[in-house]
């Protein structure tokens, strides 16, 4: 039997501002998947301290204990009602809000190469693998200067050198708790819904890793 394709799955933990991250329960029920289509995959996951610290120590680590073929991250965007789908990370880090640790970035800049870096081509795939669940997802071109894109950027970093073929971020809303609503009435996006796209977008990246693996082979 061939070896197991690996996923690394990725949520952050809570930080200033945002007590309760969904993050950490939608990347659980994801690693938690059990399908036919994924009896060669092996899932992965991991939660990241809502630091620069936590990021630039513990993904390097997990990389190289897992050496994934694909990283799927997920983070938080509290004031967007729907899934973004980024499709690049900007060299940019906010110099105005502290992480986790109360530390702020020193310097608006993460590294001193170009402006920003895409992910690829195949964020195009993972938003129309989303769509099709009913979910309201869009593209977006900017993961904020958080640390959102602080780890894309990082990611990005490790499949330029050599690391997993492929890797996504993907921003979620806020959920629905207690039959919360938006303020324009509209009910918000629900765990469920959230996992069934995420298992869209996953399914999806697994499809991409076995065509990676065989033209490799090829």
């Amino acid at each position: 039997m061939s070896e197991k394709f690996r996923i690394l799955l990725t949520g952050f933990g809570p930080f200033p501002g945002a007590p309760y991250n969904p993050t950490q329960p939608l990347v659980a029920r994801l690693a938690q998947l059990r399908r036919p289509a994924l009896d060669d995959v092996a899932l992965y996951s991991h939660i990241f301290p809502v630091t620069y610290a936590a990021v630039d120590r513990q993904l390097p680590d997990v990389l190289a204990k897992v050496k994934p073929d694909a990283l799927l991250m997920f983070g938080l965007a509290s004031r967007t009602s729907y899934l973004r789908i980024e499709t690049r990370a900007r060299n940019a880090v906010t110099m105005l809000w502290p992480d986790a640790a109360n530390t702020r970035s020193r310097k608006r800049g993460i590294a001193g190469t170009a402006d920003a870096m895409n992910f690829g081509p195949h964020t195009a795939r993972l938003l129309r693998a989303a769509r099709l669940t009913g979910i309201d997802a869009r593209p977006s071109r900017d993961a904020g200067a958080y640390l959102c894109n602080y780890l894309s950027w990082r990611a990005i970093e490790n499949v330029r050198a050599g690391g997993p073929q492929l890797a996504a971020f993907i921003h979620i809303p806020l959920l629905a708790r207690g039959g919360a609503v938006r303020r324009k009435g509209a009910a918000r996006i629900t765990l469920e819904e959230l996992v069934d796209a995420g298992e869209a977008m996953l399914m999806e990246m697994v499809g991409l890793a076995r065509k990676s693996r065989n033209t490799e082979v090829s």
